[in-house]
């Protein structure tokens, strides 16, 4: 009867998944790997996924390739030679395979391998030169589910198994494990529990025979808040990721900090990082940057208006031995050093400079650069040479900090749209010129052309027969631009774009504000990764604002938050508003509910669908009073902060002077200026009366706006004015007349009482305060979580249950709000982050 009872179980599986074969949606070839997309089979548990192709029948693929999105799956190939391949799908239901579904052909493109990273027949990474993994190679997947808890025993590690993903690596640091390593991101990853101030860091000991990839899988892989670091390693790879918004210690989305060799970073999405603590960082600090290390390639890279893109060389003191090569990169609107150079020899060809509003490459200190079939379009100085031609042209100081020269051979490259280039002419131009524009690609530089400061000379490194380079076939410039923009970046170019306006962003270097916007609200659209406990998906959808935690002083109206339905929804039911100030207005048509209004005390509200299809998705909001806070003067000190207020209690943007100027003011030598231009705007909110103090140059004595409100700085003043009575709330700052302000200084009115502390009846404290690693709490109240966000209102981490302390070390320095919900209430506190 059991034996009877399993076949009729057989039968109705079979019977279940007849007729539902795979539909494959689309399908894909890319560089050395492929995907498939189907719709999912009702009732399908999982499903198994093989290849075919180059001599491979039906080979299987991993769990983790192949993950959900909701209405469609997704499984991507990794590995592949190039060549012709097809992908097949089956659905298992009931532990039973159904029937398959085969795609059709799909056509597989080699990486270009050119470069020196290749050099000496070195191969970087855990893949043969055919795009193959290499024999014994061990793959290792990290997703933010197992990112922390991903095992594997390494030869030479202190303690096996290593767990978690840097302390694997911290195995392969010793030198000891030569099997080739491929570490898989699959989708968004944010911060682990143990990194390395911040970076992910590969080392192998430059083990010859050592070789590690890191890469992404798809088109939606990230390293989200976070970089990679690489050091005394050799034989590395990364390569189809997308890295944003690092907040890491070196500031760099990728970072070669010394000791390597043979080194190939290719494929990627550089986005902004997090700002830094100078005035120049607002977009984070390097994107991807070298030093003290050799035989590199960085190419197919697509830089999204980095700052500064690629810094190549810092104290190494000698130009021999140093060689990296850039080619096919596209730089989107970034705005300087492509690279930037000191010592090294390096080859940079085929990239696509595209909107560069600060210059091109640039050379310095004994460097030498040939700079081939390039596309400039659009890029105000496309070479520069420390100290001398347009780098100094006009009477300007220089860009390069006054370094010495090195010297720049350039063919065959198409430029439009620049400021100004010169090359070099023995009659007009023997000393202020930007770049030897050679007559041929072989052409051998005289030593007589030197650069004007320093008298270094080229090295002809491009000619030497030992490199690549003498026998390399170059695409022309337009062939290269079509082809950067068709594989720069990850595959199908990432699932994030954004478009530039040219007419803005070419000649701009602020900060674009729509595309950080988007870095900071990306959510990952997969669902879950085969494998892992796979999340349920209502038919019903509500969209959450990424502003439904807010909070916000006494007295002072929230921002909207907008919560929109969709999907088999019809409606949304409320809990907890209306209450305390706070309304909920329902927009039957758009299918959004707004929350709004000023809280007269801390509320929490969810948003739940309705819906005859589907299940109930819910939703919940937070709004808070915050302690008003104790401090009653505020500075901003632009010699040492910049344009970046360390406490986040002025919103500044404009451009800095780039010539210092000289003042004194508080006791301080104030040196650095905001230039006080139509574009200028400087805003803060206060919650007293207060006087403000502007200090702009000493012999200023035009106008200012303050509030829309035109003020006279006295002749007799030193340039500095000081404007009493500013009353509570909203205060904007704006040109009057064309200045240069220093300092700016913001004095509560401590004689008006009104608005001194509100208190909680719940006590509690913190300590210390500034904090640099832990905050430590004590109360007599049981606390059930504690809330911190930053001083806009995002939530920035959340730690559940009794908890006596948290570690704040990863969050950047300023001003933050700390919400704690204990058994007796709600209390808020001020925290500053040294």
């Amino acid at each position: 009867m059991t034996k009877f009872l399993s076949i009729l179980s057989l039968m109705f599986a079979f019977l279940t998944i007849s007729g539902q074969n795979v539909n494959i949606t689309q399908q894909s070839g890319s560089l050395e790997t492929a995907y498939v997309k189907w719709d999912p089979v009702t009732g399908a548990e999982r499903y198994n996924v093989y290849y075919s192709g180059m001599g491979i029948t039906d080979r299987k693929i991993d769990d983790p390739l192949i993950r959900s999105y909701g209405s469609y799956f997704r499984a991507d190939v990794l590995g592949l030679a190039a060549g012709n391949y097809t992908i097949k799908v089956a659905a298992v239901v009931g532990g039973v395979e159904g029937p398959a579904t085969v795609s059709g052909p799909i056509t597989v493109l080699p990486h270009d391998r050119t470069g020196f990273a290749h050099q000496g027949g070195r191969i970087p990474g855990a893949y043969n030169m055919d795009g193959t993994l290499k024999s014994n190679a061990v793959v290792i997947y990290i997703t933010q589910n197992t990112k922390n808890t991903v095992s594997l025993n390494v030869t030479g590690a202190t303690a096996n198994p290593c767990v978690g993903l840097q302390t694997i690596l911290d195995g392969f640091k010793k030198g000891k494990d030569s099997r080739p390593l491929a570490v898989r991101l699959v989708g968004n990853i944010t911060d682990l529990n143990y990194m390395l101030n911040g970076d992910i860091v590969i080392e192998n000991n430059n083990l010859a025979t050592s070789s590690i990839t890191f890469e992404g899988v798809g088109s939606d892989a990230y390293a989200n808040g976070w970089g990679i670091r690489i050091k005394n390693a050799s034989n590395v790879e990364v390569r189809n990721l997308g890295f944003m918004l690092t907040d890491a210690a070196e500031g760099d989305n990728v970072g070669l900090q010394q000791g390597n060799d043979h080194v190939w970073v290719h494929n990627n999405d550089m986005f902004y990082g997090m700002p830094g603590g100078d005035a120049d960082q607002v977009k984070g600090d390097g994107a991807l940057d070298v030093k003290k290390s050799t035989w590199v390639t960085l190419s197919y890279n697509h830089f999204w208006d980095s700052g500064k893109a690629n810094l190549l060389g810092l104290s190494e003191g000698t130009a021999a031995g140093l060689f990296v090569t850039y080619h096919h990169n596209w730089y989107d609107h970034s705005d300087s050093r492509h690279p930037r150079v000191r010592y090294y020899s390096a080859h940079i060809y085929n990239n696509y400079f595209d909107g560069n509003s600060k210059y091109g490459s640039g050379s310095t200190m004994a460097s030498s650069l040939f700079l081939e079939g390039n596309y400039f379009r659009n890029s105000k100085y496309p070479m520069l040479i420390s100290m001398q031609g347009t780098d100094i042209f006009g009477g300007g100081g220089g860009t390069f900090s006054s370094e010495d020269g090195g010297m720049i051979k350039a063919f065959n490259n198409t430029m439009s749209g620049q400021t100004r280039f010169v090359a070099y002419d023995a009659t007009n131009f023997p000393v202020e010129f930007d770049a030897y524009v050679a007559n041929s690609r072989d052409e051998v530089i005289s030593n007589t052309i030197k650069s004007k400061k320093g008298g270094n000379t080229y090295n002809n490194f491009d000619t030497d027969a030992a490199h690549y380079i003498k026998n390399l076939v170059v695409d022309d410039p337009e062939t290269a631009k079509t082809k950067v923009m068709q594989f720069a970046g990850r595959v199908d170019g990432g699932d994030m774009k954004w478009v530039f306006n040219n007419a803005v962003d070419d000649t701009s270097y602020d900060l674009n504000t729509g595309l950080k916007t988007m870095l900071l609200n990306y959510q990952s659209s997969m669902i879950y990764v085969q494998g892992e406990t796979p999340v349920i998906v209502s038919s019903q959808t509500l969209t959450i604002p990424n502003n439904n935690d807010q909070t916000v002083q006494p007295g002072t109206p929230i921002e909207n938050m907008v919560f929109t339905w969709g999907g088999t929804a019809t409606d949304v039911t409320l809990t907890g508003v209306p209450a305390a100030g706070i309304i909920a207005t329902k927009d039957m048509i758009a299918k959004t509910v707004t929350i709004s209004g000023t809280p007269t005390a801390d509320v929490s509200f969810t948003v739940t669908t309705v819906g005859t299809e589907g299940t109930p998705v819910s939703g919940s909001g937070d709004i808070t009073i915050g302690a008003i806070s104790d401090q009653n003067i505020f500075i901003h000190n632009f010699t040492t902060d910049g344009k970046v207020d360390p406490d986040n209690y002025y919103s500044i943007s404009g451009n800095m002077n780039s010539t210092d100027g000289s003042t004194t003011y508080d006791g301080l030598t104030l040196t650095k200026r905001l230039k006080m231009e139509t574009a200028t705007d400087i805003h803060h909110t206060t919650t007293k009366t207060s006087t403000l103090t502007l200090v702009f140059d000493p012999t200023f004595a035009g106008k200012i706006k303050v509030n829309g409100i035109t003020y006279t700085v006295p002749a007799a003043g030193n340039g500095v004015i000081s404007i009493p009575n500013i009353p509570v709330g909203l205060t904007t700052i704006t040109k009057g007349d064309v200045a240069n302000l220093y300092y700016v200084k913001t004095v509560y009115d401590t004689t008006n009482l009104a608005t001194g502390n509100i208190s909680k009846d719940i006590d509690l404290a913190i300590y210390p305060n500034p904090a640099t690693h832990t905050v430590f709490l004590k109360s007599d109240s049981e606390i059930q979580n504690i809330s911190i966000f930053s001083w806009s209102g995002n939530l920035v981490k959340n730690v559940n249950g009794n908890a006596k302390s948290v570690d704040v070390s990863n969050l950047t320095s300023g001003t933050y709000i700390m919400k704690m919900v204990t058994n007796s209430g709600v209390i808020t506190r001020k925290l500053i982050k040294k």
